[in-house]
């Protein structure tokens, strides 16, 4: 009891949850669409250039933009991947964010890789494998 306010007006001070962090991505070239994509996640998902530290599993919200795209689709994924600084092969610092599996993942999935055609089954490296 000796954590309760004596006072009953004073109101109580909940934890809030962690809001997910909130992450903008404009790809405006196929080549780097390419780059980001990340086809070997079960729902597909994008990898996008960061200098904060991230944990696996954690929801971030992304806002991404493609191409000429007018639209821009709002993502609530989780961290699948994870590139830290300074690691081998001249790969860029960031994460990569597993699209969710629901209509709005399957959207998403399905306009990259309409957007991306046949190059998808190219070998040419991306920033995640």
């Amino acid at each position: 009891m000796a954590d309760l306010p004596a006072d009953p007006s004073v109101p109580l001070i909940m934890p809030t949850p962690a809001r997910p962090s909130v992450l903008s991505l404009a790809i405006k070239e196929k080549a780097a669409l390419y780059s980001a994509y990340m086809p070997f996640l079960k729902n597909g998902g994008i990898f996008v250039p960061t200098n904060k530290t991230y944990r696996l599993g954690e929801e971030i919200y992304l806002i991404l933009t493609l191409l000429d795209d007018p639209n821009k689709y709002p993502i609530a994924g989780k961290v699948a991947w994870i590139t830290p600084a300074g690691a081998g092969n001249n790969k860029s610092q960031g994460i990569g964010v597993h699209f969710p599996d629901d209509e709005s993942g399957t959207r998403i999935k399905l306009r990259v890789e309409e957007l991306l055609g046949a190059a998808i089954r190219s070998s040419r490296a991306t920033h995640t494998l």
